[in-house]
């Protein structure tokens, strides 16, 4: 197994009153609400608890993209990768991602993401998503049905920019350029492994699998609804005549360890703060007309994900989120049981894990980091036997991940 930590870097402080007094915590929520004192000691926070995942044995630390929002607060993750490459010396650092359609060039995510893969030695993994539609179409003005076909020939432009030795032109239907030359080029060659996060579009799934990139299922539903996914996407997988292989995919869990089961109930009000506060998204700005296909929205995966979200966000009390999987919660021996049955139904091979999330303390993310990384993950990191990953920095080796179980 690949395990890391994800990071959102949510902003603490929301009003108690939020989700009630205000339309969503996506696009048009006011940053009056922000206060920049705050928002330092947050950051500060934040990065601290990134590099001591890398202290436990984690094997990738990751940051990700989203703006206009009070839900993860990187509108740049590469300015936090940058931190992170200078504050660690052996996790991969994952950047989940820079969203392709949104740069005018996009060959400035090919310049800033080999300026980090070569600032970290080789430890960069490159995450291409599509971007959410809060993101792209509200927060940036994108158009919805044109926003796959720039993003996939900006993807074109980029590959080719770490690629090519010499200068070279670009002609596409969105970008047009004399002269492309990528200084620095990459640390690995010929380019860094490339992830892409999603959210269950077969479009999505089709593309990364006639790339030969990861998957990556990011979601908040937890893994009996993700199961539905992944499902599909090892289905199309086997269509297409490629071999299983679990480290072709990965997900996006949450995890809370305590010394007992009992005592997990101290992560209560960060869970709820998480699903209450920092998913309060209106949903006309989730999935706008254009946004996906319509072999997407009426597919059973798509409708299921949508029902799931809704529930969660309007019905489910502390109770529910652990017995749907929303969150895998208790002391070490339920945590490991639960996520053994987890990793073995989704068949993945990397498992991202949010361990902060919400209002948490940074006390208690800590601790929550340290018992994960000595009481769970010696246990779940040998569960795929035999597999190897052409997808993993070249420049990574973390001597300080605990030893597996019998090792």
């Amino acid at each position: 197994m690949k395990l890391c930590f994800f990071h959102l870097m949510p902003y603490q402080g929301l009003p108690a009153n939020f989700e009630q007094d205000y339309h969503s915590v996506w696009v048009d929520v006011p940053n009056s609400l922000f206060d920049p004192g705050q928002g330092h000691r947050l950051y500060s926070d934040y990065l601290d608890e990134l590099e001591f995942a890398e202290a436990m044995g984690f094997d990738g630390i990751c940051v990700n993209e989203h703006h206009a929002n009070a839900y993860g607060l990187m509108p740049s993750p590469n300015l936090m990768a940058s931190a992170m490459a200078r504050g660690t010396s052996k996790a991969a650092i994952v950047v989940l991602g820079n969203s392709l359609a949104l740069y005018n060039p996009p060959i400035r995510v090919a310049e800033e993401f080999a300026m980090l893969d070569v600032l970290s030695g080789g430890r960069l993994i490159a995450g291409f998503p599509l971007g959410t539609a809060m993101d792209t179409i509200f927060g940036y003005g994108q158009v919805p049905v044109t926003l796959r076909e720039k993003y996939q020939e900006a993807h074109d432009l980029v590959v080719r920019a770490w690629t090519e030795r010499e200068p070279f032109s670009f002609n596409g239907k969105y970008n047009q350029q004399r002269y492309v030359n990528v200084w620095p080029r990459p640390y690995q060659q010929p380019r860094p492994p490339i992830w892409v996060p999603g959210s269950g579009s077969l479009e999505t799934w089709d593309w990364t699998i006639r790339n030969d990139y990861v998957y990556c299922y990011l979601s908040y539903s937890g893994y009996k609804v993700g199961k539905a996914v992944l499902d599909g996407f090892w289905e199309e997988m086997e269509r297409q005549g490629k071999e299983f292989n679990p480290y072709h995919a990965g997900f996006l869990q949450l995890v809370a360890v305590s010394e007992t089961d009992g005592q997990a109930e101290e992560y209560k009000e960060s869970i709820e703060y998480f699903f209450k506060k920092c998913l309060h998204i209106h949903s006309g700005f989730g999935n706008p007309p254009g946004y996906r296909s319509v072999r997407s929205n009426n597919s059973q995966v798509s409708n299921t994900t949508t029902q799931s979200r809704e529930d969660q966000l309007k019905e489910f009390t502390w109770t529910d989120y652990l017995e749907a999987g929303n969150v895998i919660v208790g002391g070490p021996e339920t945590v490991r049981q639960h996520l053994t049955h987890a990793i073995k139904e989704l068949r993945v091979g990397n498992l991202m894990l949010l361990l902060q999330f919400g209002d948490m303390p940074k006390e208690l993310a800590m601790k929550n980091t340290e018992l994960f990384a000595r009481e769970v993950m010696p246990y779940v990191r040998d569960i795929w036997p035999g597999y190897e990953t052409r997808w993993w920095p070249e420049g990574v080796t973390n001597p300080n991940a605990p030893a597996a179980v019998g090792a």
